[in-house]
């Protein structure tokens, strides 16, 4: 009778319990092979409650693939300061991306393998990311591209198919660097910004490498 009533864990922290659980099974086990019991387990919670705030395991696993989507773009866009030199902007975003990927494996596991290899609609969640970091890319290299060439009428088509490659680039060598010991987020962000820039600060310059004319290639 005069026990004294422990105080309720706020549901917004619960649930983030139940998330933080969640992103670790799914990104170690695989979406199929994850349970709800092992996941409720982690969490020391009962699966009950799970099904409770996040309604089945379908909800679940898209509220990770959520979460750690606005987690990464929020982290890349944290890290760039727009008052900076182009490179720099782009430096420093790539190592925000790297740094996040890094330090968050198992979301990175869900984002990058796990959401894309189970159909929709997780896929879809994932691709809507991913459409915002490379719309974010592109507003960056033709905003410089432009302020290099004194040229506010420059196509962002120009540079949109860059921007494309640099995140796909981006997304291959972040799973590479994290299943290979040793490598560090400034040297994975140093090794695109090496292989991106040459091409990138021709661009800036106005000396972009052109295609030969097609008269005078052989058919293959």
């Amino acid at each position: 009778m005069g026990a004294v009533k422990s105080k309720r864990m706020p549901r917004a922290v619960r649930e983030q319990q139940m998330l933080d659980a969640a992103v670790r099974t799914f990104g170690q086990r695989g979406y199929m092979a994850a349970s709800m019991d092992e996941i409720a387990e982690l969490a020391g919670v009962s699966k009950p409650l799970v099904y409770l705030y996040l309604n089945s395991k379908e909800d679940l696993f898209t509220a990770c693939i959520r979460r750690e989507a606005q987690a990464l773009t929020e982290a890349v866009r944290a890290g760039v300061d727009p008052a900076l030199p182009a490179d720099r902007q782009l430096w420093d975003g790539l190592r925000a991306f790297f740094t996040h990927t890094a330090q968050n494996p198992h979301g990175w596991s869900v984002l990058h393998l796990q959401a894309r290899t189970h159909g929709e609609p997780f896929a879809a969640e994932v691709t809507a990311m991913r459409e915002e970091l490379v719309a974010f890319v592109t507003q960056l290299i033709v905003v410089a591209a432009r302020e290099a060439h004194r040229d506010p009428d420059l196509p962002e088509r120009e540079v949109a198919g860059l921007a494309e490659a640099l995140v796909g680039a981006a997304e291959s060598l972040a799973a590479w660097a994290n299943a290979s010991p040793g490598i560090t987020a400034r040297q994975a962000a140093a090794t695109l910004m090496n292989f991106a820039w040459a091409g990138l600060g021709n661009l800036m310059a106005g000396s972009p490498w052109s295609p030969p004319d097609p008269s005078h290639e052989t058919s293959g």
